[in-house]
């Protein structure tokens, strides 16, 4: 080639590189979001040193694509000017610019950048967090996890520290909280002084965080709470003994849950919260005897599941002249006093309507069927009692269509002159149920819909009816003869006891009662719900069925499930339900730990790939009792969750899944500010380093 030719194609490659360059230069004005990064990227690829003001203007781009191009520009700049910009690009409003700029940090070697990451760890989501602890391990920074996790547990603990000094109310009890949550023995010296504070929000919130710390030294200061007379700050005084479990406090408790006051609940609620021990036994049995109904029937579940309490105390009180604490003992203790009925049955016959319903319950319950004429005899005699307040004021048949001008579905006369606001406020009612049709329609779900009253009146109260239903229950379950004739017409009652009794009879009886799911009132759907459940794998398998195609909140018909293993075939429904998310998400993903329904691991570890899902800690720890290794590094992703709970069950479900490859990743959250993930990261790492993963308890 001559030497002008060689001349000849320099000046055209030149001037055709030079063209390309300005058109991208161009581009970053387009009006395009997509342009622009595309230029920005391809600008990065050609790397001069003069553009690094070009990816700067980038980094401020209002598109977040833009932004995160800009962010891997500047990260193969390594000019240590941009350093600063990428420390407050990890501030980012967009996860994905914030990954790019982490990234992009870790680039760079020098002390500044890495403060910068380790400054924005604790302030950042789940990705973002993982990708500054990569990034810090690219970087050859040794023990790059733990040292970001000490970092932020000073920063947690600092910031509490300041804000019980000098912050606000509201401020205060919130950090109080908080530096419970941390379990430092510093922290429960500054929070026992507090117990004593004039502000009892304050104080209540330092007995919360003593909870919360899990101290035994505090339990004698927090104990001496429960004399105050502030009903919030005995409930946290109570919430916090739970937590503790120490059982010197069990004489206060119960004399407070003997008290039948608002407290009451929350101290039968620490007491069975207690270590079992014959001392808590012995109380639970004094309060079956002693408390509130509510409280009875706590603490006579938690006997009957423990066992039973003494018969001799209870026949006692039935000999007595006041009856009811022994029945209502029975109702909750159940088929362990059925020794007591034939003494029991008497008491069908009293004149007072609360002692005769609870001798029916107590029966019931007690499921001997030598009490069944007993109560039939009972059943005629409350029936015939109750013919006056029972009887129809209009014994014709209702009609079945409207009079003229009262049919909703006909257009107003004109002459009306609210015709209009009717109309338009007719169309909008019409209009909202439509649309909420037509989206259950297309989810497959059935509405619930409010029942039309069979009578106009009713003199009967619901305080009148409670003999009568508790004997539709009776009757239903002791399967006495010709209970079905007697309770089915009171499936259309318009009593919501009456028909949440009747349903419960029919499902004992192994009747169709899925109607009663599906009722207007929630009382009778949880009702139903329970006496399905309870009578075994077919009636589990029609609340399934239900939950999966009923709308709206279904958490009444879910709750009775957990305290059973249902049948295999409803871990679809189940499933369903945490994709869908809501209240119901976490309840279903419990009830699949139970059930350690395996097939359905795969499902929930396509949940977790969703940053967002709901009951996040629940299907870890259900993951973790399944046991699949498979499971393991999708839920190691969630040691790095912004949220502690999530932390500590990702530890723990990680030891549980005999995780040794992420190890280091669980030895790093020793050191975590809040107690309960550094206590399930200091047992997953005994079970690793043992080998007992795979092999451990549930």
């Amino acid at each position: 080639m001559s030497r002008r030719a060689l001349l000849a194609f320099i000046a055209s490659f030149a001037l055709g590189c030079s063209s390309g360059r300005d058109k991208l230069i161009a581009d970053l004005q387009s009006a395009r979001p997509e342009v622009r990064a595309l230029a920005v990227k391809q600008l990065a690829e050609k790397f001069d040193a003069d553009d690094v003001s070009l990816f700067t203007q980038a980094a401020r781009d209002p598109v977040p694509i833009v932004r995160a191009e800009a962010m891997t520009a500047l990260g193969k700049s390594q000019d240590e000017r941009v350093v600063d910009l990428l420390g407050e690009a990890l501030g980012d409003t967009d996860e994905q610019v914030q990954l790019k700029a982490a990234a992009a940090l870790a680039s760079f070697k020098s002390a500044k950048a890495r403060g910068y990451l380790t400054l924005q760890y604790s302030r950042r989501g789940r990705s973002t967090r993982l990708a500054i602890v990569q990034g810090l391990k690219g970087a050859n920074m040794p023990g790059a996890m733990a040292s970001v996790v000490a970092a932020e547990a000073t920063s947690i603990w600092e910031r509490n520290v300041k804000v019980l000094q000098d912050g606000t109310l509201p401020e205060r009890v919130g950090a109080a909280e908080e530096l419970g949550r941390s379990g430092r023995p510093e922290a429960v010296n500054r929070l026992v002084p507090l117990l004593k504070d004039n502000q009892v929000v304050l104080a209540a919130a330092a007995a919360r965080g003593l909870g919360f710390a899990g101290d035994a030294r505090a339990v004698p200061a927090i104990t001496a709470l429960l004399d105050e007379n502030f009903p919030e700050l005995r409930e946290a005084t109570c919430e916090a003994l739970a937590a503790l479990g120490d059982e010197s406090a069990l004489p206060k408790l119960l004399a407070v849950a003997q008290e039948k006051s608002p407290t009451s609940p929350f101290a039968t609620a620490a007491m069975i919260a207690l270590p079992k021990s014959p001392q808590t036994a012995k109380a639970l049995c004094e309060l079956v005897l002693t408390g509130s109904d509510q409280d009875v029937l706590a603490a006579g579940r938690e006997m009957r599941r423990r066992g039973g309490c003494p018969v001799e105390p209870i026949e006692e009180k039935l000999k007595s002249g006041a009856p009811q604490p022994a029945l209502a003992a029975i109702v909750a203790l159940g088929p362990a006093l059925k020794e007591l009925a034939p003494k029991v049955v008497p008491f069908l016959t009293s004149s007072d309507a609360q002692t005769r319903k609870l001798a029916v319950d107590a029966l019931a319950e007690l499921g001997d069927p030598s009490s069944a004429a007993a109560l039939l005899k009972a059943w005629d005699a409350e029936v015939k009692a109750l013919e006056p307040v029972r009887a129809d004021w209009i014994p014709a048949e209702l009609p079945a269509t409207f009079a003229p001008g009262f049919d909703p579905s006909q257009p107003l006369p004109l002459n009306d002159p609210s015709a209009i606001v009717k109309s338009r406020t007719s169309e909008l009612f019409k209009r909202i149920e439509a649309l909420d049709a037509q989206r259950a329609q297309e989810a497959g779900k059935t509405l619930v819909k409010p029942r039309a009253p069979r009578e106009v009146v009713d003199d009967g109260t619901e305080e009148q009816l409670k003999v009568l239903a508790a004997l539709v229950r009776a009757l239903g379950k002791l399967k006495v003869a010709g209970a079905r004739e007697k309770v089915q017409p009171f499936t259309r009652d318009g009593s919501v006891s009456l028909r949440a009794a009747a349903w419960v009879a029919l499902a004992a009886l192994s009747e169709d009662a899925k109607e009663g799911l599906v009722d207007g009132e929630r009382a009778v759907q949880g009702a139903t719900a329970q006496a399905l459940v309870d009578s075994g794998p077919d009636g589990q398998r029609v609340v399934l069925q239900t939950v999966g195609q009923l709308a709206g909140d279904r958490t009444r018909l879910l709750e009775p499930l957990r305290a059973v293993a249902p049948p295999r075939d409803g871990v679809p429904a189940l499933v369903a339900l945490i994709k869908e998310g809501g209240a119901e998400a976490a309840l279903a993903a419990s009830i699949l730990g139970e059930m350690q329904a395996a097939d359905a691991v795969p499902a929930l570890q396509q949940l977790l790939e969703d940053q967002t899902a709901v009951a996040r800690r629940e299907v870890i720890i259900v993951l973790g009792r399944m046991k699949d290794p498979r499971s393991a590094d999708v839920v190691a992703r969630d040691l790095y969750s912004d949220r502690p709970e999530v932390r500590a069950a990702a530890a723990e479900a990680l030891g549980r899944l005999g995780a040794s490859q992420h190890l280091e990743a669980i030895d790093a959250l020793k050191g975590d500010y809040y107690r309960r993930v550094r206590d399930a990261a200091s047992s997953a790492v005994g079970r690793l380093g043992t080998g007992k993963g795979t092999e451990g308890s549930h």
